[in-house]
């Protein structure tokens, strides 16, 4: 168990899912950022994914790079992250890093999870990365109490499927949709299916990350996954201008979705 799991349960618990939110450290700029994730456990996130910016975010899509690119222009590095992740620990959310593998591995697997427990982070989301190719990170992390948070998708095979939710911890991060990250009319049919399939695989706890940007949406993914991943619509609520109460009032509506989706 950690304060990672203990969240999800406490909202299953509720009988609801939790909202996982991510926004990047640096965008528009380093204080304005550390107020925007002060403001999402304000309006209602359970956790949040904090974000540093990195130089090729092939996994991003348009909106996420652009504010990748401005926070690297305004000289955000690695440091800032764990500033970011004290921030929303201190604020009452649970704090966990989605990062590209390069840029860990730069600093040292066990020195970055040494340094995020430190600063009170409790897992580490790897887009890039998985479990079989860095055994060492799965190591340093153990040894920190950080959990490891790998992806599935639906693509995966049966065997991989079993490989990476054995290897996760804290929950499995499954996305449905094939391609970058982003907003997306609809969740689509595939969302359901790979959750089954992850929990068929010994996931005890699946958060989908799929393009929600609505409270409708919310609701809707919230029905059956633990919990709601967005990004894309909170960075756009953000924008380069930093305004927090329309990022307050995105925020909000989808805590509301995930509140009363089921």
């Amino acid at each position: 168990m950690s304060a990672l799991t203990d969240r999800l349960d406490a909202c299953r618990a509720e009988g609801r899912a939790a909202l996982v939110g991510y926004l990047p450290v640096g965008y528009p700029d380093l204080e304005t950022s550390l107020a925007a994730m002060r403001v999402l456990v304000e309006a209602g996130c359970d956790v949040v994914e904090v974000g540093p910016p990195y130089s090729d975010p092939v996994l991003d899509g348009p909106m996420i790079q652009h504010a990748a690119a401005k926070a690297l222009e305004g000289g955000v590095r690695v440091d800032d992250a764990f500033t970011a992740v004290r921030a929303v620990a201190d604020a009452g959310a649970v704090p966990v890093v989605m990062s590209y593998a390069n840029l860990m591995l730069q600093r040292g697997w066990e020195r970055f999870a040494a340094d995020l427990s430190e600063a009170g982070g409790a897992g580490v989301i790897t887009p890039d990365l998985t479990p079989d190719a860095a055994p060492e990170w799965v190591d340093a992390a153990r040894a920190a109490d950080v959990d490891t948070i790998f992806l599935v998708a639906p693509s995966t095979t049966r065997e991989r499927m079993h490989l990476t939710c054995g290897a996760s911890r804290g929950f499995v991060y499954a996305t449905p949709l094939m391609g970058v990250t982003g907003e997306r009319a609809s969740v689509g049919d595939a969302a359901p299916r790979v959750v089954a399939e992850a929990r068929a695989a010994g996931a005890e706890r699946v958060c989908i990350g799929v393009g929600v940007s609505t409270g409708a949406q919310a609701a809707e993914v919230g029905r059956y996954a633990d919990g709601v991943i967005v990004g894309t619509a909170f960075v756009r609520a953000l924008g380069d201008d930093g305004d927090l109460e329309r990022l307050r009032a995105k925020v909000s509506e989808l805590a509301d979705g995930v509140r009363t989706g089921r």
